[in-house]
């Protein structure tokens, strides 16, 4: 039996809802898209994501400031710039903003900007970012490790409640294997196993999972049929020219049509996925 006393479901029907804004929470019956670029590149790029996203059922943005990358000489990320600018569209379209970080003292300046902090595979075990996530305020979406059992994934958010954070989310973004037709293996096992084991919501990576763009729908459509309680999809207004990661992306038009699709999958399976109810975006005021 997992030592997992806060994480574990207590009865059949115990389920928590993360809420990220008032009109949006992960974990209820609405099935929760979170779409936007792997990488914030500057004020235009957010400014057509988030003016194509806001009129789909597309219900908060993603945009990594703070970027793990393999090689030293890539592009790290826009830091606190970054930050600005999502808090920005944040504004003017009242969509959430979920974003990385990837050090104890990344928590703050993101946290002060951010409606979501988000774990990366590769920080999944970084015991000490998670023991400090525990304290930070916001709600943590949580990413399985590269390598990690369904065990180690819920002990991870077991960190994060242990020490005073109850709104975490989980994501399976795929798993290594000796295949390297896809970039990672989607474990929708592991997304079915997690509902019944644990009261917290679940929602699925298809892009990293994938790595290619051509296979991300079907695995979008395939993770809202096994249960996933939301979705968090890269797309980029030219994926070809995204910094990091273009293969993966999807065009706004295209993630726009596949949020789409979605919809009579969700009702098939006695979800929804209705649009959230966002103001009128704001206009950009010159100084």
């Amino acid at each position: 039996m997992l030592d997992a006393r806060l994480v574990i479901k207590s009865h059949p029907s115990h389920r928590t809802v993360v809420q990220l804004s008032e009109q949006v929470a992960i974990g209820s019956n609405n099935v929760i898209v979170i779409g936007g670029p792997c990488t914030v590149e500057s004020a235009d790029q957010m400014e057509q994501v988030a003016s194509q996203l806001s009129g789909a059922p597309i219900h908060a943005l993603r945009g990594g400031v703070y970027k793990p990358r393999t090689s030293p000489y890539s592009f790290q990320g826009m830091g606190v710039d970054g930050l600005r600018l999502l808090a920005d569209v944040r504004s003017r379209y009242g969509m959430p903003v979920v974003t990385e970080v990837m050090s104890i003292a990344q928590i703050e300046p993101v946290a002060a900007y951010a409606d979501m902090l988000q774990i990366g595979s590769r920080n999944m075990q970084n015991f000490e970012l998670l023991k400090a996530l525990g304290q930070a305020g916001k709600p943590v979406l949580l990413k399985r490790g590269l390598s990690a059992t369904i065990e180690e994934f819920v002990m991870a958010a077991e960190y994060i409640m242990a020490h005073g954070n109850p709104g975490v989310v989980l994501c399976e973004r795929g798993i290594r294997s000796f295949d390297t037709y896809t970039r990672n293996v989607l474990d929708l096992g592991a997304v079915v196993a997690l509902r019944q084991l644990t009261h917290l919501p679940v929602i699925v990576d298809p892009s990293h999972a994938a790595g290619k763009r051509e296979l991300i729908a079907d695995l979008a459509r395939a993770a809202v049929a096994c249960g996933a309680d939301g979705l968090i999809v890269e797309c980029h207004p030219d994926p070809d020219q995204s910094v990091s990661d273009a293969r993966q992306a999807l065009s706004l038009e295209a993630m726009v049509e596949l949020v789409h699709s979605l919809e009579p999958i969700a009702r098939a399976v006695g979800r929804t996925l209705s649009k959230p109810s966002v103001a009128e975006p704001k206009q950009l005021v010159a100084v």
